[in-house]
């Protein structure tokens, strides 16, 4: 059975999907997953609990034998009064995996307000028809595909532009470098841990498509990208095998190498196997990208670079910034930047949807990137220059003013990638429990999967009590779940709780299974 964690399963996207393919998303930060088991959904039984008899049932669960190398984190306390109905360990530290999420989001909704949106403006020098440079400035939004490329294109041809002596895209890699130093390095090649820079394409991440042939005959490669594709060395060792056969397809990268290595086997009648995988360049993948789009508007291009704002340094697109350099770029392009006295004015710009939904696509789908981006967002707030530290400084701040202990928490990431994350339950419930007293607090709950609803939670808590009453994140790596969140009680009170799970040597099926009956005990809360 193949590994669905390594590929496509809910949208990545709430804007516009840009691949060929329908590419799709299971969860947001799987760090060497394990194969999912199939097990029974938890069954919703009417029968009510009283609160004096919740902490032995909720023992009862996770005291089972397959549990006893876990580690549990729980805290569940009404909505309206901090007294908690069960709590267990929840002022220790955990690994909150995506649950960190709740707090990135919190603080950028509570700074930046749900009608922000990024601005990428596009500036120029020279009169039409011939402008002597365009220069495209990134500001770390998530959302910008090609298609508002085309828009841009479209505009500048409308403006009479047919040719663009230099085209400049001003990037910056923000807020740790192409990747963060606490993530797993086996993680950067897929699309849960693309790097996070300040002129982001289409996510960046591209789609790779397996297609079976004859037995015995290598699989078909097929890329959704040629721009991001050639980035990447493929070494395909994957074959097609008699119909039927066990799927065992595997890809990895190499580490400090362009080159993704391909093994294994797919049935021949099998169907395509999707892959989603990061761009290895985003900057040049974006100067090469806008190059081509303004070609196709009529609007030719002479020169071309990047310029990296965060290092002082222009780079032309053949110039890896410590990675390997692609020859093929070399003959289109020239390093140096042009002099210009013209004066510099605004030409087009790009915008963002509001945070709002821009909070929808990390909370419900457990988007990385777009977690990330929020702490250039945060960043530029709280300083003129740009800092590794910045973003996450300016988070803690703005959760200390909610009221949230800074001594409960420590972040390494926004998304939730790194295992140098550490959270309280107490930490994620109060965060939780203080937004809901905001005039925010409608927006923020929103913001979260919805059970059989939407997002991380769509296929979960099917035909229970749950359904449409409980608004939650999820959090998953490798011997680590987490579902925090918001569950309404019709006969009860609506409760905040965190449930964290570290240490354990469960599959992801069977950890979901018993968080999952956890919170359908507490959907039999009433008053007795």
């Amino acid at each position: 059975m193949p590994n669905p964690l390594h590929r496509w399963g809910k949208p990545i996207t709430l804007l516009l999907l840009w691949l060929a393919v329908q590419l799709v998303i299971k969860q947001g930060v799987m760090a060497t997953p394990a194969a999912v088991e199939v097990v029974e959904e938890p069954k919703s039984f009417g029968d009510k609990i009283c609160p004096a008899d919740l902490t032995t049932a909720i023992d009862a669960i996770i005291s089972r034998p397959e549990f006893m190398r876990s580690r549990w984190g729980i805290l569940i306390q009404p909505l309206a009064d901090s007294a908690p109905l069960y709590s267990l360990e929840s002022e220790r530290f955990f690994i909150p995996a995506s649950n960190i999420k709740l707090i990135t989001t919190a603080a950028a909704l509570r700074q930046l307000g749900q009608q922000y949106r990024i601005r990428t403006p596009v500036y120029g020098t020279g009169t039409s028809p011939y402008l002597t440079s365009l220069r495209i400035v990134g500001q770390a939004d998530p959302s910008l595909t090609n298609t508002q490329l085309t828009d841009v294109a479209q505009q500048l041809k409308g403006q009479g532009v047919t040719w663009v002596q230099q085209l400049i895209v001003e990037d910056g890699y923000t807020p740790y470098g192409i990747i963060n130093p606490t993530w797993e390095w086996s993680d950067s090649y897929l699309y849960y841990g693309a790097s996070v820079n300040r002129l982001i394409l289409n996510q960046n991440t591209v789609g790779l498509t397996l297609f079976p042939q004859q037995p015995g005959k290598p699989l078909r490669v097929s890329w959704s990208d040629s721009i991001a594709a050639r980035q990447w060395r493929v070494d395909n060792r994957a074959v097609t095998g008699k119909a039927g056969i066990p799927y065992s397809v595997e890809i990895m990268g190499v580490l400090g190498e362009p080159v993704l290595v391909i093994n294994g086997q797919l049935a021949a009648d099998a169907a395509p196997d999707f892959w989603g995988l990061a761009v290895r360049d985003p900057a040049h993948y974006f100067l090469e990208s806008f190059r081509r789009i303004l070609e196709a508007e009529g609007i030719g291009v002479i020169k071309a670079l990047v310029k990296d704002s965060s290092a002082e340094m222009v780079r032309s697109s053949d110039q890896g910034m410590g990675r390997e350099v692609n020859n093929r770029f070399r003959s289109n392009v020239n390093n140096t930047e042009i002099t210009n006295t013209q004066t510099t004015r605004e030409l087009a710009a790009v915008e963002s949807l509001p945070l709002a939904l821009l909070l929808k696509e990390i909370n419900q789908h457990s988007n990385n990137l777009y977690a990330e981006a929020l702490l250039h967002q945060l960043e530029t707030e709280v300083g003129s220059e740009s800092s590794p530290k910045l973003g996450l400084v300016a988070v803690q701040q703005s959760l200390t003013e909610l009221g949230v202990d800074p001594k409960s928490y420590s972040l390494a990431d926004g998304s939730g990638l790194s295992r140098h994350n550490l959270a309280s339950p107490f930490a994620i419930a109060q965060t939780l429990r203080l937004m809901a007293q905001t005039p925010l607090a409608q927006v923020y709950r929103e913001s979260l999967a919805t059970a059989e609803v939407s997002g991380t939670l769509r296929d979960r808590f099917r035909d229970t009590a749950a359904l449409g009453k409980l608004q939650a994140k999820t959090g998953t790596l490798s011997g680590v779940s987490a579902l925090s969140g918001y569950l309404d009680i019709p006969d009860y009170k609506t409760l905040v709780f965190s449930i964290l799970v570290n240490q354990s040597d469960q599959s992801a099926a069977t950890l979901l299974r018993a968080i999952d009956e956890i919170v359908l005990l507490l959907t039999r809360l009433g008053y007795c």
